[in-house]
């Protein structure tokens, strides 16, 4: 049998934006509207890594791309839905190639997050409201990490 060489993964960054990094008590959800098959449903910012960033270059560009705002980060989200990535450490498994990672983050400098790129709506969310909003697939196991953080 031949051997098969591993599917490389690529990074998708995120953040779960907080109203507070050191007692979050509400998270900033996003809803797509691009592309049709994932608008409607709602997740935390970010996106994909370009080639020669760094994956806190890419989560500070994506944040004022799809939401106008900069952000101070806090620590990195993880879990027990976490897996090993050889090219990425521990990182959160969404669909095929992708794999997630996601910090904290709160925003700065007095900056008001609103939709811009791929999204039409923000909405602020307690941990008693999280899932009253149709979040993609991908995102719910860190969803359930950030829930335990909420106060």
């Amino acid at each position: 049998m031949p051997h098969v060489p591993p599917t490389r993964t690529r990074l998708v960054v995120g953040a779960a934006v907080v109203d507070d990094l050191d007692r979050p008590t509400r998270l900033l959800a996003a809803r797509r509207n691009a592309p049709a098959a994932l608008a409607g449903f709602w997740e935390f910012p970010g996106g994909k890594v370009d080639p020669g960033e760094t994956a806190e270059e890419a989560l500070h560009r994506e944040l004022d791309e799809e939401l106008g705002v900069r952000v101070r980060t806090g620590e990195e989200v993880l879990g027990a839905g976490c897996v090993d990535d050889p090219d990425h450490g521990r990182v959160w498994p969404l669909t095929g190639e992708l794999v997630l990672r996601l910090w904290l983050a709160e925003a700065v400098d007095g900056t008001s997050a609103r939709p811009l790129a791929d999204h039409d709506e923000l909405r602020w969310l307690t941990a008693h409201d999280l899932w009253t909003v149709p979040w993609l697939p991908a995102d719910a196991l860190a969803l359930r990490r950030i829930e335990q953080l909420l106060t």
